[in-house]
């Protein structure tokens, strides 16, 4: 398990310094979107690949010979512990592996229902694409999937600049939480990876670069 955990870190820092080091200036966000994510998948799947090789035996013809045996009566002294002195370090990291599990998916799953919360209890307004979800509380417009949050005080007097909205409406339409989901369960699983915190960073930021740019496509 600790070789595996090793390799798929390994794999992880090589896709992400290949991206910093090629990718991440250019402006093909489209391509670097599905980098992310297939370099992602491949850090899990590449250590669990196992190559093998089968070799023939070579067999060597000997002349007959008798070989004598010799009976020795050797005792191998054993050394027994006492359980007092023995750490199952094995059964410590599981436990730590598991706590850390557990925290993260408490929080993943408290922020979904926050989400379904808000879904529910708001007004809904249908748009061109998605549903807008006006909200009582002072909030940051964001997306998840197909639907748009924004504070209804700002919708209600046109206080929302247009270009946020046709940003947020290109979030629901590309679906980047898809992603977002993604690397969120991924995170749950594999909290101890410090890598994997800058691919959250990474795909997030190459989001808001998408949106950017449907936005000045459309000359606003």
């Amino acid at each position: 398990m600790l070789e595996y955990i090793l390799k798929s870190g390994a794999c992880m820092a090589i896709f992400l310094l290949f991206y910093k080091l090629l990718l991440e200036k250019e402006n093909m966000h489209i391509f670097k979107r599905f980098y992310l994510l297939a370099g992602l998948v491949a850090s899990f799947v590449i250590p669990s690949l196992m190559f093998v090789e089968y070799i023939e035996p070579i067999v060597i013809s000997t002349p007959f010979s008798t070989a004598t045996i010799v009976e020795t009566n050797t005792t191998i002294p054993t050394a027994i512990a006492q359980d007092s002195d023995m750490i199952n370090f094995s059964l410590i990291a599981l436990t730590l592996y598991l706590i850390g599990v557990f925290g993260f998916g408490i929080r993943f799953f408290r922020n979904l229902l926050q989400i379904i919360r808000r879904i529910r209890k708001n007004t809904k307004v249908k748009s061109g694409y998605g549903t807008r979800v006006l909200l009582r509380e002072m909030m940051a417009p964001h997306t998840f999937f197909g639907y748009i949050f924004l504070n209804k005080t700002k919708f209600d007097s046109n206080e929302i600049p247009k270009e946020i909205l046709l940003h947020e409406e290109t979030h629901a339409k590309q679906r980047h939480s898809f992603d977002v989901l993604i690397i969120e369960l991924l995170q749950v699983l594999v909290w101890f990876n410090p890598f994997i915190h800058f691919f959250k960073k990474a795909i997030k930021l190459n989001h808001e670069f998408l949106a950017d740019k449907a936005v000045l496509q459309k000359d606003v």
